[in-house]
């Protein structure tokens, strides 16, 4: 018997957003179940900056393979590249996006990417957000305090517009099979 296109989407799982920096990281965890988006933690990686920058990028490296194995991520969504304030910055941004793909396929992760655009218009209902109003979005849609970071926060933007992306995903494959 063939299974059907929403066997093959979860509606189990837990997703991790990576908002990728060569100094700073920021990521969130997500579990969902069905119709329900929960937040299980969020923070950002450090990286120190008298490190040089392979050593940054292998200290990126060790920080999500541990990340992705603590929480069993079967879903990693990373921020699309931008171009930045200079080329430098936009290859530096690349090099921490490299890793961070590198990791969630190693974890064996399905891997997503989304503009920073469209993950705040996923959460906020525009893509023009500040910062601070993704913050807030978020402290409702998730039910959480302070969010300290906007690494952390845009993370988690991340995460939660996926989330919400794959849920609608799952009832329109749900009511075309009903036709």
């Amino acid at each position: 018997m063939a299974k059907n296109k929403v066997d093959s989407l979860k509606s189990e799982f837990v997703l991790v957003g990576i908002d990728p920096g060569s100094v700073k990281t920021g990521f969130g965890v997500l579990e969902i179940r069905g119709n329900d988006i929960r937040h299980v933690n969020h923070g950002v990686i450090l990286l120190a900056d008298e490190a040089t920058f392979p050593e940054r990028l292998l200290a990126l490296s060790d920080s999500l393979q541990m990340i992705l194995k603590k929480y069993q991520a079967t879903q990693v969504v990373i921020e699309k590249i931008f171009m930045g304030k200079s080329a430098d910055s936009a290859f530096k941004l690349g090099h921490a996006r490299g890793v961070a793909m590198t990791e969630a396929a190693r974890s064996g992760a399905q891997i997503f990417e989304y503009a920073t655009r469209a993950a705040k218009k996923g959460v906020t209902g525009t893509g023009a957000a500040s910062k601070e109003d993704v913050q807030q979005a978020l402290k409702i849609q998730l039910g959480l305090g302070q969010i300290v970071n906007f690494d952390a926060s845009d993370a988690l933007a991340l995460a939660l517009h996926h989330a919400q992306e794959w849920r609608t995903q799952l009832k329109l494959i749900k009511l075309s099979e009903r036709k």
